[in-house]
């Protein structure tokens, strides 16, 4: 008789978990719905994938966000997240290593485009006076 209390305890404990799980994505804002969109139908998903389906993965990636960013707070200096955190984290995943790399590298050749960019539309405008 023990053992059917705690096989229904627990079933009682899973069901209040997987509730309040449901609650809280409820009433949260979609804030990835459009993108997660796109990106389920470019990996052959239908066009328009359902909304149920949409939202279970948006939960996934917000839990992965916010475990991924209380993990860089613990590494670094505490309550700061910097990249270098970030990389640390990744370190030991050779796809994410990768893409972190690659996200990086594009993100200082866009840096040093937007300056030449700036710096001939500064050149113009002032040569032009």
């Amino acid at each position: 008789m023990a053992a059917a209390d705690e096989q229904f305890e627990q079933y009682e404990e899973e069901e209040t978990n997987e509730a309040s799980m449901m609650l809280s994505s409820v009433g949260r804002k979609r804030i990835f719905s459009k993108e997660l969109r796109c990106m389920m139908f470019g990996f052959g998903d239908d066009q328009n994938p359902y909304t149920e389906s949409v939202d279970i993965i948006e939960d996934l990636v917000i839990e992965f966000i916010t475990e991924t960013t209380h993990k860089a707070m613990e590494i670094g200096k505490t309550g700061r997240v910097q990249v270098e955190d970030m990389v640390f984290l990744v370190r030991k995943d050779a796809r994410k290593y990768a893409r972190v790399k690659d996200l990086l590298t594009m993100n200082e050749e866009l840096k040093r485009a937007r300056k030449a960019f700036d710096e001939v539309k500064y050149a113009v405008t002032t040569g032009m006076e």
